[in-house]
């Protein structure tokens, strides 16, 4: 079986057991884009508006942003997959619930044993902290970005890269500078590897 229908399969998992609040306010599900045969895995938080009414991560404003990233260091779609920390959208946006995490990650951690990534990209604060946390709720512990970002983390065969989400830049345009850096420390990685 492939990956695909091996994620294919995850995706019907997923709406037919996950019992979620999130899930009956949402308009769908946001399960994952990209190619299932990649090294790269990038992860965010949760869908925003634009992605919940298409039902694919980062289509909105900071998806466009993480395009522009990928492209500065030669990656497009065909390169990555990306998924999500939570499949369905928080209402207004707001920060996943650690009770959401617990309920959505078992369905992540699946993922990555399907895409079976060499690098991980966790965006932003939530993804980085289950990431570093071993990918497991329990052990997650308060990070602070400025202190992780960019920086290599080796977790058994896998390297994790912490990076600020794309979105973050939106209201902060200094951080735009930052994730130029961070992205061209992980094309130079790549190109090690």
């Amino acid at each position: 079986m492939s990956k695909q229908e091996d994620l294919n399969k995850l995706k019907q998992k997923i709406s037919s057991e996950l019992v979620c609040p999130l899930k009956d306010a949402a308009t769908k599900m946001v399960f994952g884009k990209g190619n299932p045969d990649a090294d790269i895995l990038i992860i965010g938080e949760a869908p925003g508006a634009n992605e919940d009414l298409q039902g694919i991560p980062f289509v909105g404003k900071a998806g466009k942003n993480l395009d522009s990233f990928l492209n500065l260091i030669g990656l497009t779609l065909d390169d990555v997959y990306i998924a999500n920390i939570l499949k369905y959208r928080p209402p207004k946006n707001r920060n996943p619930s650690k009770e959401e995490i617990i309920n959505h990650t078992p369905y992540l951690v699946e993922q990555i044993n399907i895409i079976q990534p060499k690098v991980i990209l966790p965006l932003g604060k939530f993804a980085t902290e289950f990431c570093l946390a071993h990918f497991d709720t329990t052990k997650i512990k308060t990070i602070a970005m400025g202190d992780v970002h960019g920086k290599i983390y080796k977790i058994e065969e896998l390297t994790i890269i912490p990076m600020y989400h794309p979105a973050a830049m939106i209201y902060n345009q200094k951080l735009k500078t930052t994730l130029e850096e961070d992205f061209i420390k992980v094309g130079e990685f790549l190109k090690q590897k």
